[in-house]
């Protein structure tokens, strides 16, 4: 994380009254670019430094290590209009990985140069040390993942749901083996579940399954992750690496995300008997 700014100025009764007027406060949900896309946030602190307003904001559904001061260019109000913008750069980036592989050049609107100082701009100018997620399946769950998409995309077949166990009693089960879990470990699965439940139907779902994931939740309040299993979950952590890949985190920090994913992996594997049963008979559709 990087360091507090300075402190805030001598106030400036010249310019107070206009400077003063800001949309954002202290507790406002809000949605924050970080590198070319946006996230949900939560403005911790509000304050007007050297005659600019200032946020401190945390990523929902991410560890407090990447909680960070950033001006108000980076904010957007939380509502419809900007929740599509959102889902909209999610998808351009996703065509443009299949398309050119890592993205290279380019920025949103708002994430100037000057808005992305400390960890950000450290990500960009250290080139050579690259921080991001390395890790492969299991060739067992490899095979898994192979299986489920020659199931869905050649054999006509979709997982019933809701599947049993879901992501969210997976990652229970999972938070259940370990005696003392800590902090840490909680709130990178409740990331993991945040992740899920966002890019389930973004970058998860196969277009032979989109009708399907309509037709569920038409009428159907549940998250994504109290619906689908551990399929669609193996395919979330394909894309763990590009999805992170602008989160800036320290070497050690990165080195033990890294360490827990690859320890829910292998008690992933080590009950697929158990969570990978549902697509062998899964529901028949036709191909259009």
């Amino acid at each position: 994380m990087s360091a507090p700014l300075d402190a805030p100025a001598e106030e400036d009764t010249t310019g107070e009254k206009e400077i003063a007027m800001t949309q954002f406060k202290d507790g406002d949900k809000v949605l924050a670019y970080h590198g070319p896309l946006i996230y949900e946030a939560k403005i911790q602190k509000a304050e007007l430094r050297k005659n600019e307003w200032k946020y401190f904001v945390h990523y929902l559904g991410w560890s407090k290590n990447w909680d960070e001061w950033i001006g108000e260019e980076r904010l957007l109000p939380l509502n419809e209009e900007n929740l599509e913008k959102q889902k909209h750069l999610v998808n351009t980036q996703a065509a443009d990985k299949r398309g050119k592989g890592r993205m290279g050049q380019g920025k949103p609107k708002g994430a100037t140069s000057t808005a992305t100082k400390g960890r950000k701009r450290k990500s960009e100018e250290k080139d050579g040390e690259d921080n991001s997620l390395k890790f492969s399946l299991p060739a067992a769950l490899k095979k898994l993942l192979i299986e489920d998409c020659e199931l869905v995309t050649q054999g006509s077949k979709l997982a019933k749901l809701p599947k049993s166990p879901s992501v969210e009693e997976i990652l229970q089960k999972y938070l259940e083996t370990k005696t003392k879990p800590g902090d840490s470990l909680v709130e990178i699965l409740n990331g993991l579940r945040s992740y899920f439940d966002k890019a389930l139907p973004l970058m998860l779902l196969y277009k032979e399954e989109r009708k399907q994931h309509v037709e569920v939740f038409a009428n159907n309040t549940s998250t994504p992750s109290a619906v689908y299993g551990a399929e669609h979950f193996l395919r979330l952590f394909v894309k763990l690496p590009e999805l992170l890949q602008y989160v800036n985190m320290e070497e050690e920090a990165a080195s033990q995300l890294q360490q827990k994913l690859m320890d829910l992996l292998k008690f992933i594997q080590k009950n697929q008997s158990t969570f990978f049963h549902a697509n062998a008979d899964g529901l028949k559709f036709e191909n259009k």
